[in-house]
């Protein structure tokens, strides 16, 4: 048993996941003086398996099943995920109880040599492993090289700096917070690249049992951002996104309504569908549920039967 008096992080050793738990340390320091919050570093298999694509390994829950298990185990009170990463189902007696104020939700555009996606010559090698990023460049650009891209933020960079790729696509959010927005070329506007679930934003996982941890995290919440990651998630299970699926799904709080977009497109960006909705922030579960609907009838079930063909929901 941990004292009343201290709060332990479950945490990946990537230099993101370092950071994003640091930022809930302080945070929670801030909130409760007197509270000792202890950082309990692991590393996951996600971490561990880069040369396969992230689909042929079990998805994004890798990076998050050991975090879970510390929970279950009460070697942790908490665990911090940045939400892009965090499957739509959890273990019985966990959930998903904070989502932190978003940070800048876009993909970035990053390149040595090159002011934007449209700026790269014909058979320039662009950089990603994920499908949703892939198949928007494609229907963009379908004259560019797309080659898979594994790795925390630093070894990514270090390949293109290398010389192996023209330009990598990165979330923006996490080059600001390991203050690398220098390397940032042009931000995609979501019209362009429509960023993933979650994107940008911090969750926080606990035992739901655990009232103790709960109230600590109360005032970490970010209603207006839990209300946009709620619908996009909600779009994503009904589509049964899994770990490595060509969907795009992104909510945005404008005059007390939420702006939902999403889509789904085919890997090699020959077909993308698309769909929206402007709705009251009480109606956001059941708006990204019927948006979900409405892209399945427009053609995305043939497209995500095709891909969990090789790649099965995880």
């Amino acid at each position: 048993m941990t004292s009343i008096n201290i709060v332990r992080i479950a945490t990946r050793k990537s230099p993101l996941a370092m950071w994003q738990a640091h930022f809930v340390k302080e945070k929670l320091e801030q909130l409760h003086p007197g509270l000792q919050v202890e950082l309990v570093p692991m590393v996951t298999k996600g971490d561990i398996i880069l040369d396969t694509p992230l689909a042929k390994v079990g998805g994004k829950g890798l990076f998050v099943k050991e975090l879970e298990l510390a929970l279950l185990e009460k070697r942790a009170d908490i665990a911090v995920h940045s939400m892009k990463d965090v499957p739509v189902e959890f273990p019985e007696g966990l959930g998903l109880v904070t989502i932190c104020e978003r940070e800048d939700p876009r993909d970035a555009f990053v390149s040595n040599h090159f002011d934007s996606l449209e700026a790269l010559p014909s058979g320039s090698i662009v950089g990603t492993s994920s499908l949703r990023r892939q198949c928007q460049i494609r229907e963009l650009r379908p004259d560019l090289i797309i080659r898979d891209l594994r790795g925390n933020v630093g070894t990514r960079l270090s390949k293109l700096d290398n010389g192996e790729y023209d330009a990598i696509i990165l979330a923006a959010a996490g080059l600001k917070r390991l203050g690398l927005e220098a390397r940032i070329r042009t931000a995609l506007a979501p019209e362009q690249s429509l960023p993933a679930v979650g994107q940008g934003a911090v969750g926080i996982e606990c035992r739901l049992e655990d009232e103790r941890t709960r109230q600590l995290l109360e005032k970490l919440n970010h209603d207006e951002t839990a209300i946009c990651v709620l619908a996009e998630r909600a779009m994503n299970m009904r589509l049964e996104g899994g770990c490595q699926v060509p969907i795009g799904s992104y909510a945005i709080w404008q005059n007390n309504q939420i702006w939902l977009r999403a889509l789904v497109g085919a890997p090699d960006g020959s077909q993308v569908i698309r769909g929206e909705r402007l709705i009251a922030p009480e109606q956001a579960k059941q708006a990204g549920i019927s948006l979900a609907e409405e892209l399945l009838d427009k053609g995305a079930r043939e497209i995500l039967s095709v891909v969990y063909q090789g790649n099965p929901p995880a």
